[in-house]
């Protein structure tokens, strides 16, 4: 799943996707994956997880992200 999760920090670099974002924009702006992983791969990968992922996203909102700048710095 890095390679996803690379995918939505380039488009969100490139502008191609804006924040913040929600599992449909996502799904445009990086198609091909399965419709359950563009639902499931933001929350999964959220500050505050319950499973410890690394945290790629902030939830700003019901269903909405932003990326997590401390791990684009990072």
């Amino acid at each position: 799943m890095k390679v996803f999760g690379t995918q939505i920090y380039a488009a969100v670099q490139s502008g191609k996707l804006k924040e913040p974002f929600d599992a449909a924009m996502v799904k445009r702006a990086c198609p091909g994956w399965s419709d359950r992983t563009y639902h499931t791969f933001l929350s999964k990968h959220a500050v505050g997880n319950p499973d410890d992922n690394t945290p790629l996203f902030v939830r700003v909102g019901r269903g909405l992200y932003r990326l997590n700048v401390r791990m684009s710095k990072a």
